[in-house]
């Protein structure tokens, strides 16, 4: 009888730790950590889903992912734009799930094979720091060739290319819309100004809002929080036109809980989930049609933006990225 007792305890526990891990969720996330934490406690209060998740740039998640390709560690990578996605696709790092969410979404916001989806879109922007331009007597900048001006020298930071998918964006936008050529010739000028180049994609706002740089280049996000905050900071969107992301979300190959990680990529692009980018402040625009875009945000179609093709641009990265090091940061 204890024998039998001892057998049915050993097998509840079990059962319950089963349980228990198939409601939690390892997520790699390359939103920002309040963005990100804000998104998933909403979606663990709306399915009861439990989740852990790690902060990463997008280089450092994929790497991360290639470490662990043999025995994943996570389930699901969420954020950064979806030219990463495709390029976690191409190395054979996520697998496919297509969810029936996507059926109201414009089909570039998602992989036909079902490897990726976009959750949200951002504009690339620039912001000023107001009381550093009216110090130092400085027009605001409208076009991106009024950065390469010698009152900048010094002041501008960006993200890098090498570990950030924003200033990825920014460098393939600037080739898709100018040309190669072009591009890297302006990259190469604006490089004399740079300050400094930040590992994260969100540093540079940062800085300017607190006047350690004048200038920031980024997508606009942490800006609009600042301004709604009360920073001094002028946000443009250059006449010339400016790139987008569409961050997506993928779920790794061989996840350890594939189900939870379906859930999330529903969740994620349900008109409830896309609800809660303007109800939690994210200051993202929706990918879904029937969702709030909310207050604090422009319209996007007010924007000037310039068609950013993600499948191309996961195609070109290493090309572009390793050309950018050996053309712009080396100067070769």
């Amino acid at each position: 009888m204890k024998k039998s007792i001892l057998v049915v305890t050993v097998l509840l526990v079990l059962s319950l730790a089963f349980t228990a891990s198939a409601n939690t969720l390892t997520v790699y996330s390359s939103v920002d950590e309040e963005n990100a934490r804000a998104l998933l406690n909403a979606f663990t209060k709306s399915t009861g889903i439990e989740v852990r998740f790690v902060f990463l740039s997008s280089g450092p998640a994929l790497a991360r992912m290639e470490a662990e390709k043999g025995n994943p560690q996570a389930d699901v990578w969420m954020g950064a734009p979806s030219e990463n996605h495709v390029l976690a696709k191409e190395r054979g790092l996520t697998q496919p799930y297509r969810s029936p969410n996507t059926a109201a979404l414009d089909p570039k916001f998602y992989d036909e094979e079902g490897y990726w989806t976009s959750f949200y879109m951002n504009p690339m922007g620039v912001a000023v720091h107001t009381g550093w331009a009216q110090r130092a007597g400085i027009e605001m900048p409208e076009s991106w060739y009024d950065l390469l001006k010698p009152e900048f020298k010094g002041e501008i930071q960006m993200p890098t290319p090498q570990s950030s998918g924003t200033a990825y964006n920014l460098l393939a936008s600037l080739v898709l819309a100018w040309g190669e050529d072009e591009a890297f010739a302006y990259m190469k000028e604006l490089n004399k100004n740079i300050q400094s180049y930040t590992q994260s994609g969100t540093a540079p706002s940062q800085a300017v809002a607190i006047g350690q740089a004048g200038v920031a280049i980024q997508f606009t996000p942490a800006f609009l929080k600042l301004i709604d905050e009360g920073y001094p900071l002028k946000l443009i969107f250059p006449k010339e036109g400016v790139g987008y992301e569409a961050p997506a979300v993928s779920i790794i190959n061989g996840a350890p809980n594939f189900e939870a990680a379906k859930a999330l990529v529903d969740w994620l692009i349900s008109v409830e989930g896309q609800n809660k980018l303007s109800e939690l402040k994210t200051y993202f625009f929706p990918v879904h049609p029937e969702a709030n875009t909310g207050e604090g945000l422009p319209t996007f179609s007010e924007i000037p933006t310039v068609e950013y093709d993600a499948i191309w641009a996961g195609e070109q990265r290493e090309y572009l990225v390793n050309k950018w090091i050996d053309e712009v940061l080396r100067g070769e």
